[in-house]
């Protein structure tokens, strides 16, 4: 059998008319640049989430990117963040001059370590970024009340996130001044190409994302502050008009694999071998994330089974080359970096079948039987 990572052709047979249908009527409009399909993705984003403001945008990077730009970050200034995540976190912050100051995670949630962040303030600090990872909201209530008490932004790195909660129901991208969202076609929410969000709550800092979206222009022509061609595209928004509805379904989905993966695993006795994802409320899957000491022979063989598999990520932040200039070593972040050798992800896609799941576990009590 083959059970790949992700497949979007599965999700396409159950909404494929609706996209189509959504597409042509961008084509049959000729208005490719912002207009009426962008403002209503904003408009029913904002209303989805419970939020007053939102700007598509033409990546989750971007959506960092200009987030940062908004606050006036750059040389001089630092940004708190986590070492384990996409490059993006981070490389946005070096783009604009500012120092990336990595922090490590917890162990459990893979998020970052919330009293870590804190300890990490210093008179140079102008922003905290911390990431929703695998679609599992990080531990905000001290960081929130930290940053509010030094004056520190925070932006929330919610691209994995979107529709995830904490435990008591808030969602994610609502709970710092800004959060950012990204629609690749392999997010919860994804497009047919590249494309973002910037979801605030805060007026001004709105309007300022929105000017420097369209190169800081305003009125079109005039230019006040420097900003950059950070436009999502009315094709990608019109097919997230379409998608938008069915994504608590898809979540749900998501969950209901999830548990089925608990079930599986345990009754086949491999939580001895394998340690599993907790269950907590509001989790939303982006990925689900096996950990094992083994986690490279694992992946070959099931790799060999037909079995799709991912390292989200393998080398943390703090030890890439091009931050090496930032004077951190190995071993200095060390929950991360025995993360990035013993995380495994499984194909959680909200198609998934009972048949799929089995096979794969399956192929997992195989190897630790061997």
């Amino acid at each position: 059998m083959n059970v790949p990572l992700l497949d979007l052709k599965a999700q396409d047979a159950r909404i494929g008319p609706e996209v189509r249908e959504a597409v042509g009527r961008v084509l049959d409009s000729q208005y490719f640049i912002l207009g009426p399909e962008v403002t209503g993705l904003e408009k029913e984003v904002a209303d989805w989430i419970g939020i007053t403001g939102a700007i598509g945008v033409s990546s989750g990077t971007d959506a960092l990117l200009v987030a940062l730009m908004a606050l006036d970050i750059g040389p001089g200034d630092e940004v708190i963040t986590t070492t384990y995540s996409f490059f993006a976190t981070a490389g946005v912050i070096a783009r604009l001059g500012a120092t990336p100051v990595f922090v490590d995670i917890d162990p459990v949630t893979y998020n970052l370590d919330p009293q870590q962040t804190v300890d990490r303030i210093t008179s140079r600090t102008k922003a905290i970024i911390p990431v929703h990872l695998y679609g599992r909201v990080a531990d905000m209530n001290l960081i929130l009340s930290e940053a509010s008490s030094h004056g520190l932004a925070v932006i929330e790195d919610a691209a994995q996130a979107i529709g995830a909660t904490t435990p008591d129901g808030r969602q994610a991208g609502t709970l710092g001044l800004a959060g950012c969202f990204s629609f690749f076609p392999s997010k919860n929410l994804g497009g047919v190409g590249d494309g973002g969000m910037v979801v605030t709550g805060d007026q001004d800092f709105c309007e300022r994302v929105r000017i420097l979206r369209v190169h800081g222009g305003r009125p079109k022509y005039y230019y006040s502050v420097l900003g950059g061609n950070f436009r999502i595209d009315a094709i990608q928004a019109a097919v997230l008009r379409v998608k938008l509805p069915h994504l608590p379904g898809w979540s749900e989905e998501r969950r209901r694999n999830a548990d089925l993966y608990r079930t599986l695993i345990r009754e086949a006795g491999l939580d001895e071998w394998v340690e599993l994802p907790e269950d907590v409320a509001g989790h939303i899957y982006n990925q689900f994330v096996l950990r094992t000491e083994r986690r490279d022979e694992l992946r070959t063989h099931l790799k060999d089974r037909g079995v799709g598999t991912e390292v989200y990520y393998p080398v943390p932040l703090h030890v890439q080359q091009c931050f090496r200039y930032l004077g951190y070593s190995d071993g200095d972040l060390p929950q991360a970096e025995a993360a990035a050798r013993e995380t495994l992800a499984l194909p959680i896609f909200p198609e998934l079948t009972r048949a799929q799941q089995e096979y794969v576990v399956g192929s997992i009590s195989e190897f630790y039987a061997a």
